[in-house]
């Protein structure tokens, strides 16, 4: 709200809120508003709510490019089409909740683990690092995968899990370089990767795949597993996974 407060009196009168609640106050305050329309969120720990902003925005970016003329007819066409394989998508990463709850029975048992994604798929580390922490209570954290060695490769060790997005894009070589890394030093791995990433489990590695690569939707769709995987976490561990401790749905003080 501040934020929005300062833009405005800089002068900045085109302003747009992408928000799920009816009438909260940031809409209220914004010119323009888009409703992602995820329907209630009861959890403090935001999910569905999170993956209807990345749609969003994505739709928005469209929007504007179209306006601009920076969107050709084949381009559009090719990115609405890429939007409808996302339900199918979000289903087949649903389905992958057994797999994922096993990994949970391990996570449970942790205090510390390690998040890494390259380009789109490092805010998906952060999402994850974040989800573990807010409703199972296990310290974690997310970096980028290209600063692994400047830091926390030298936290890797058989006790600190290392959860790995790995979609296959161009910077899949470069995340399997880190997974090699973080193996030749005792790092136990946990991988989300896409069907056609051609990836193998072997001693200390393990694999979950996600749907076939959904280019720049990606994200939404590996946003789901991480999520699936903080919450059996926390059942395991016997958290409240609807009302983490410490935290409230809405901030109302500096």
């Amino acid at each position: 709200m501040e934020a929005l407060k300062r833009a405005k009196e800089l002068g900045h009168a085109q302003t747009l809120a992408i928000c799920n609640v009816r009438e909260s106050a940031i809409p209220r305050a914004s010119r323009f508003v888009y409703y992602t329309r995820a329907g209630m969120e009861i959890g403090v720990a935001s999910t569905k709510a999170f993956t209807t902003q990345l749609v969003s925005l994505f739709t928005l970016a469209l929007a504007i490019a179209k306006a601009r003329g920076r969107l050709t007819p084949d381009d559009e066409a090719a990115a609405v089409a890429q939007l409808r394989f996302v339900p199918g998508s979000i289903q087949h990463a649903l389905n992958l909740e057994p797999q994922i709850a096993a990994w949970a029975e391990r996570f449970a048992l942790k205090e510390h683990a390690l998040f890494l994604g390259r380009g789109l798929h490092y805010p998906i580390a952060l999402e994850g690092a974040l989800k573990l922490k807010e409703i199972s209570y296990i310290h974690a954290e997310a970096y980028a995968a290209g600063e692994l060695k400047h830091g926390p490769l030298a936290l890797v060790d058989s006790a600190m899990p290392v959860v790995v997005i790995a979609p296959n894009d161009l910077l899949l070589e470069k995340v399997k370089s880190n997974m090699q890394e973080v193996r030749a030093r005792g790092g136990e791995l946990y991988v989300f990767a896409d069907l056609d990433s051609h990836f193998s489990e072997s001693e200390g590695v393990h694999v979950i795949r996600t749907p076939r690569h959904m280019g720049r939707l990606s994200p939404v769709v590996h946003a789901i597993p991480v999520q699936l995987l903080a919450y059996h976490t926390a059942l395991k561990r016997g958290t409240d996974v609807d009302k983490p401790r410490n935290l409230a749905k809405s901030v109302t003080v500096e």
